[in-house]
C-alpha cells in the first residue's frame, strides 16, 4: 500500500520543442490480473488485463506500471489521481472513464473506444493515441508533452484551458472540437478535419498544414467578422 500521491502537475510553462513520444519500457514478464476489483492506492506492476471487465468501478490514487490492457473494459470507471506509466492499451474500452488529476507517461493507446472520457487537470507525456474513438472526450486543463493523436475521432472533444504546445494531431476528425483558452503555440495539425472548431482566438502559434486550411476557413472568417455569401446572393 503506497501513500496517497499529490495531483499531477501541469508541465512547465517554458517553451517546448516538438518531438516524437518515447516508447513504453517493456516488462520482462507479465502476471495476469485476476481480481474482480480495483483497490484505491494500489500499485500494480507488470500486470496483464486481458479480456477483463472492470466497468463502473471507483478507485483513486492507483498506479499502473508496465501493464498491458488488451480487450479490457474500464468503461464508466472513476479513477482520480491515477498514474499509467509504460502501459499499452489495445482494443479496450475507456468510454466514460473519469480520471481527474491523472498522469500518463510513456504509453500507447491503439484502437480503443474512449467516447466521453474525462481526463481533466492532468498530464499526458510521451503518449501515442492511434485509431481511437474519442468523440465527446474532455481534456480540460491537461498538459500535453510529446503526445501524438493519429487517425482518431475527436469530434466535439473539449480542450478548454489545455496546454497543447506539445501535441500533434495527424489525420484526426476534430469537427466541432473546443479549444477555448487553450495554449496552442507549437501544436501541430496535419490531415485533420477542423470544421466547426471553437474559439479560433486560441490558435495563435499553432502549426496547421496547408491542406487543413479549407476546413478552418469558415471559422477564421467568422472570427474576424467576414460574412460569406453564395452565388445567388
Amino acid at each position: 500500500m503506497s501513500s496517497r500521491r499529490t495531483p499531477a502537475k501541469r508541465a512547465s510553462v517554458s517553451p517546448r520543442r516538438a518531438r516524437e513520444p518515447r516508447s513504453p519500457l517493456p516488462p520482462p514478464e507479465l502476471e495476469l490480473f485476476e481480481s474482480a476489483e480495483l483497490e484505491s492506492e494500489s500499485e500494480l506492476e507488470r500486470r496483464a488485463f486481458y479480456s477483463l471487465s472492470l466497468a463502473g468501478q471507483e478507485a483513486d490514487s492507483l498506479a499502473f506500471t508496465q501493464c498491458r490492457f488488451r480487450g479490457a473494459d474500464l468503461s464508466g470507471c472513476r479513477l482520480d489521481q491515477v498514474a499509467f506509466t509504460d502501459c499499452l492499451f489495445t482494443d479496450s474500452s475507456l468510454a466514460n472513464v473519469r480520471a481527474d488529476g491523472g498522469s500518463m507517461t510513456r504509453a500507447r493507446i491503439a484502437q480503443c473506444r474512449a467516447t466521453g472520457l474525462t481526463w481533466a487537470d492532468g498530464l499526458v507525456r510521451d503518449v501515442t493515441i492511434t485509431e481511437c474513438r474519442a468523440d465527446l472526450s474532455a481534456w480540460r486543463m491537461t498538459a500535453f508533452d510529446a503526445v501524438v493523436f493519429e487517425g482518431c475521432n475527436l469530434t466535439s472533444a473539449d480542450f478548454t484551458n489545455a496546454d497543447l504546445r506539445g501535441a500533434t494531431f495527424r489525420n484526426c476528425d476534430l469537427t466541432s472540437a473546443v479549444f477555448h483558452h487553450a495554449d496552442m503555440d507549437g501544436a501541430r495539425f496535419r490531415g485533420c478535419d477542423l470544421a466547426g472548431v471553437g474559439d479560433l482566438s486560441s490558435w495563435r502559434g499553432a502549426v496547421v498544414h496547408h491542406t487543413d486550411l479549407m476546413s478552418l476557413s469558415y471559422g477564421l472568417a467568422a472570427a474576424v467578422g467576414i460574412r460569406i455569401e453564395g452565388d445567388d446572393a
